[in-house]
């Protein structure tokens, strides 16, 4: 059982409100006990409130894994990791998902899109639920006394910009809601990539002198408002048009150099239900069997990947497999041609994906043994015995170390300052040799090679369509991968898809919102 748990009972649930991005995002909460009189009367709710809003990007409701802090019709399809996933990994070449239910298959196929889709809806009222709600809690403690209120309030900036970050990321324009426009019946304006991109770099680097070198267990620290900052500029080129690897490397330098983290000696420990105690893993998701119960968290990674039908769910410390995931030879592919040279690989790395019964071709996106699906996730323990349970208690890590190096390496490699390509190749070798891969030369080191490296160690972990962007191999033909634009072999899509829509809910209740080109 994780040490920093996401619960909100008694006193603190009257304290917060339920609200989705359908309703006026400016407007106090109604409660029976305001946020500053709670706080006043028990300094110590602020604990509560805090792991409620970290809880916002694992659970779906503050009443168990049935509920939801928004609104739609399956509570356990609304989370904010459920949706990463969906919107990052089934839209991109790494996973592709079978159920084709009211949405899924667009995304699956990078086809059809349009404001309608929920899946959309789902991560774009998920950042609206975050983020004003933060507000309300930062509001409440500028007006009280209590221990480390900087710290907190630090902590929810972080949050607030963590959210913000996927309204860059992924729409590409919304509204910026802080605590100062509580009150507020006026619909705010839109605002551009741009001014979203400055408002969160802003927000950053002022927290980050504030927030503490080290923290609880799935709290924020300086590596990982770092790491926020640097995933910015990483993309900055793709979100204001203005390369900014210079900045990217100055603040990955800082996680690698001053963290505190090392890369864990097994890869698989990363993705196992004991992986709370990695010396790897810089930002966890919790989850927990018991306390934090989610179909939203790595619950729907583990047993969205896993079947009875051609597995032994028990293997992977699972009671429950819903067959819906499977990964495609885009992924698979990268460490060889057929399953036997999957099986044969020394690549640790190699080996997360079943095989046995399923075909390497994905002919069919939506028949279970079309495509490997993806053990990677897993519910198992990887030191030492465990139970299988319904729910997982594997952490979700959004940020970890290898990560880090890699984003040192593209720095290096597009010829970032304060980043040279000999550091560069230690650094994407150490993460190679953790998995028993060969060791790679200087001349290796080319843009293609580290997105192939970054699929490799990172997907299935919230960053591919990310990184195609980036990379230029998102949109347009030169580079296809399966059911890419709706067929087999990949098709041409339109640039425009390097976007989402915005949510048809979300201009009714603004008319300030514009929808994004091309839908």
């Amino acid at each position: 059982m994780k040490n920093f748990k996401f619960k909100l009972t008694g006193l603190f649930l009257l304290a917060f409100v339920l609200f989705s991005c359908t309703d006026d995002l400016n407007t106090e909460p109604k409660v029976e006990l305001s946020l500053e009189n709670l706080l006043k009367k028990d300094p110590n709710a602020v604990q509560g409130l805090l792991s409620k809003m970290y809880g916002t990007f694992a659970l779906t409701g503050p009443d168990g894994p049935g509920s939801s802090d928004i609104s739609g019709a399956d509570k356990g399809e609304t989370g904010f990791l459920r949706g990463i996933i969906n919107l990052q990994d089934f839209t991109a070449d790494d996973m592709k998902n079978r159920w084709g239910d009211d949405g899924l298959d667009q995304l699956t196929t990078t086809s059809n899109w349009d404001e309608n889709n929920k899946f959309f809806r789902y991560l774009y009222d998920r950042v609206y639920y975050t983020v004003p709600n933060s507000n309300n809690i930062i509001k409440a403690l500028k007006t009280v006394d209590i221990a480390n209120k900087e710290q907190y309030i630090a902590e929810l900036r972080f949050i607030r910009s963590l959210a913000y970050y996927y309204m860059i990321d992924c729409f590409g324009k919304g509204v910026i809601v802080t605590e100062d426009d509580l009150g507020s019946i006026d619909p705010k304006p839109q605002s551009s990539r741009q001014q979203m991109f400055s408002y969160v770099e802003s927000e950053l680097l002022a927290i980050e002198p504030i927030i503490p070198q080290t923290n609880n267990y799935g709290r924020a620290n300086k590596a990982t408002v770092r790491m926020l900052l640097a995933k910015l500029y990483m993309n900055a080129e793709v979100y204001t048009g203005q390369p900014r690897y210079d900045d990217a490397a100055v603040y990955v330098k800082k996680v690698i150099d001053e963290g505190g983290y090392s890369l864990a000696t097994n890869f698989q420990s990363l993705f196992s239900a004991d992986n709370n105690t990695s010396t790897e893993i810089i930002f966890p998701l919790i989850a927990d069997a018991l306390v934090s119960q989610s179909y939203a968290n790595t619950t729907y990674l583990v047993n969205g990947s896993l079947s009875s039908d051609t597995m032994t769910l028990s293997d992977f410390g699972a009671t429950d497999g819903w067959g819906g995931h499977r990964a495609t030879k885009a992924w698979y592919g990268l460490f060889g041609a057929s399953a036997a040279d999957l099986a044969s690989s020394p690549d640790d790395r190699a080996h997360a994906f079943w095989t046995q019964g399923h075909n390497y071709e994905m002919t069919n996106y939506k028949t279970w043994t079309d495509g490997f699906p993806s053990t990677k996730f897993r519910n198992s323990n990887f030191s030492g015995a465990s139970t299988p349970t319904s729910f997982s208690n594997t952490d979700f890590p959004l940020y970890r170390l290898a990560d880090a190096y890699l984003m040192y390496a593209e720095c290096a490699v597009r010829g970032a300052s304060g980043a040279n390509i000999s550091q560069a190749l230690t650094y994407v070798n150490a993460v190679r040799n953790r998995s028993n891969a060969s060791s790679v030369a200087t001349g290796d080191l080319t843009l293609d090679f580290i997105l192939d490296e970054r699929g490799r160690e990172l997907n299935f972990e919230g960053h591919r369509r990310t990184d195609l962007i980036r990379f230029g191999k998102f949109s347009g033909g030169s580079y296809l991968w399966p059911w890419k634009g709706g067929v087999p072999a990949g098709a041409s899509i339109p640039d425009t898809y390097k976007l989402f829509p915005i949510p048809l809910t979300a201009r009714q209740a603004n008319p300030n919102l514009t929808q994004n080109p091309g839908y």
